[in-house]
């Protein structure tokens, strides 16, 4: 494992000393959207219905770089969005479930179908509906913000809230636990 640190990610030696062992083991990461991917906020239109969702871009490049070594990544999240949808068509995303009321269940099929074993696998949620999936992943994250509950229950803890650079921050991780990150700066310089 590499030594050097993204300017993003917290020094995991010191204050999560298991988080890149277990990073390093990763083969497929599974992100919630509100409050992960987003900043949590719902913005309901006059017709009742959600009107917008804020990405950041860096969370995107993080996890088209992490898509680049060969970790894939998938999103499952409790809420049905066209902008969910279009946001994980645009990254490359191909394992999308939208309207998930049983995290755990719909992780399993795609564990399944993907053929990646939980031994292999990260998520990162933000509150109590990811519990059931975050205590049982190789190694799982939250963003700042995330519920005290939450946080009690992860291998790692961004600094950074979500939707703006956690994401990021959790890519970069993983890239530097499986020696990549270096290389991929080194390619864009």
């Amino acid at each position: 494992m590499s030594n050097a640190f993204s300017p993003m990610v917290s020094n995991p030696n010191t204050q999560y000393p298991q988080a890149l062992d277990r990073a390093a083991k990763v083969k497929l990461l599974v992100l919630d959207v509100d409050g992960v991917l987003t900043d949590g906020s719902l913005l309901i239109g006059p017709e009742g219905k959600e009107a917008l969702k804020v990405f950041d871009s860096l969370d995107g490049h993080g996890i088209k770089l992490l898509q680049s070594t060969g970790v894939a990544v998938a999103i499952i999240t409790g809420r049905n969005s066209p902008m969910v949808e279009g946001r994980a068509k645009e990254l490359g995303i191909q394992h999308v479930q939208m309207g998930v009321s049983e995290k755990f269940k719909a992780l399993e099929l795609l564990l399944q179908k993907t053929g990646i074993p939980m031994n292999e696998c990260a998520a990162m949620g933000d509150d109590w509906p990811d519990l059931s999936i975050l205590p049982k992943v190789q190694f799982s994250a939250c963003p700042a913000q995330a519920h005290e509950e939450v946080k009690k229950r992860v291998h790692f803890v961004t600094q950074k809230r979500g939707g703006a650079g956690a994401v990021r921050e959790v890519c970069d991780l993983i890239l530097l636990a499986q020696d990549n990150y270096q290389r991929l700066l080194q390619e864009s310089l």
